[in-house]
């Protein structure tokens, strides 16, 4: 299959598995299932349930394990951007080209929304337990959860995120050094889970799980780097938000750090590390999904929008 009509597949069976976990509740909370709804099945690129669902191909691991994590990983996405959106946060008024979280259902309901949609994660994620057949996936699903709540909290994304906010109250202070820890922590370690919670669940040698986590990093990293790149030269009506905001807010990024030409050379050296990475990995059972993911991620680190 081509590889944009595998994409197109993929992305449609990672709809089909949020819409099996949107989040429920009783009438008097129905207003907060609209908004995380809203927010949830706004489109997008569906990037790390993406991931997760073609690295678990990749060493053969079962559907049934992965799909609640698949799931609970972009609800958390999701929850960081709605409350990245915030007024008090980055204060955006669009997102995937839609009206962010807020600006239709209040600055109140939208904190909720991030609210109710992290404990959704976390229910989602313990219904693999449902799905374990030995103790082999029993504690593989462990390790999973683990690896997702640290990779979601301050140890990861949480962590970026306070490290970014402190970034635009100091914009002066900012070093090479924070910035590389914030898109570490900030995008990479969410694009880390979904590489390697989807070769945990499948059995994964130990040696691969670990290389996939450097395979994210430079992925995570370069994508952050691109969206920066982004900022600067793309099309608001591509990219579904407003281009300029960094700028406007006086917010340090890669490229005002070091420039373009920089930005662009470095994006090439992290994505030529992954793809030695990924062509490298010796406990693949799938070549044709290998080659996939390899593509995927190359397209990732040159994308347009």
């Amino acid at each position: 299959m081509h590889f944009e009509e595998t994409m197109k597949s993929r992305t449609a069976l990672c709809e089909e598995v949020l819409r099996a976990y949107l989040p429920q509740a009783d009438v008097c909370a129905q207003t907060l299932v609209e908004a995380a709804e809203y927010s949830l099945m706004a489109g997008g690129k569906r990037l790390r349930p993406l991931l997760m669902e073609t690295t678990g191909r990749m060493y053969g691991g079962r559907e049934e394990l992965r799909r609640p994590f698949m799931a609970a990983l972009e609800m958390i996405h999701t929850y960081s951007l709605v409350h990245d959106d915030l007024p008090c946060m980055d204060n955006d008024e669009y997102r995937r080209g839609r009206k962010t979280t807020h600006i239709v259902y209040g600055e109140g309901m939208a904190v909720l929304t991030g609210d109710a949609l992290l404990n959704a994660a976390v229910e989602t994620a313990l219904t693999a337990f449902d799905e374990v057949r030995d103790s082999r996936e029993n504690a593989a699903v462990i390790a999973s959860l683990r690896l997702l709540m640290k990779n979601a909290g301050l140890q990861g994304m949480i962590g970026g995120q306070c490290a970014d906010l402190e970034a635009e109250d100091r914009p002066g202070d900012v070093t090479a050094r924070t910035l590389y820890y914030i898109h570490r922590h900030k995008t990479a370690c969410m694009i880390e889970s979904a590489f390697q919670i989807g070769a945990i669940l499948a059995g994964a040698p130990e040696e691969d799980v670990e290389a996939l986590g450097r395979i994210a990093e430079c992925t995570g990293v370069a994508f952050q780097i691109r969206d920066d790149i982004l900022d600067v030269t793309g099309d608001s009506r591509e990219l579904g938000k407003t281009v300029g905001s960094d700028e406007r807010d006086g917010k340090t990024t890669y490229v005002t750090m070091h420039g373009l030409d920089k930005a662009r050379r470095d994006t090439e050296a992290l994505s030529e590390e992954a793809m030695d990475l990924l062509g490298g990995l010796d406990g693949v059972k799938d070549r044709e999904e290998q080659a996939f993911l390899m593509t995927l991620v190359d397209s990732l680190v040159q994308r347009t929008h």
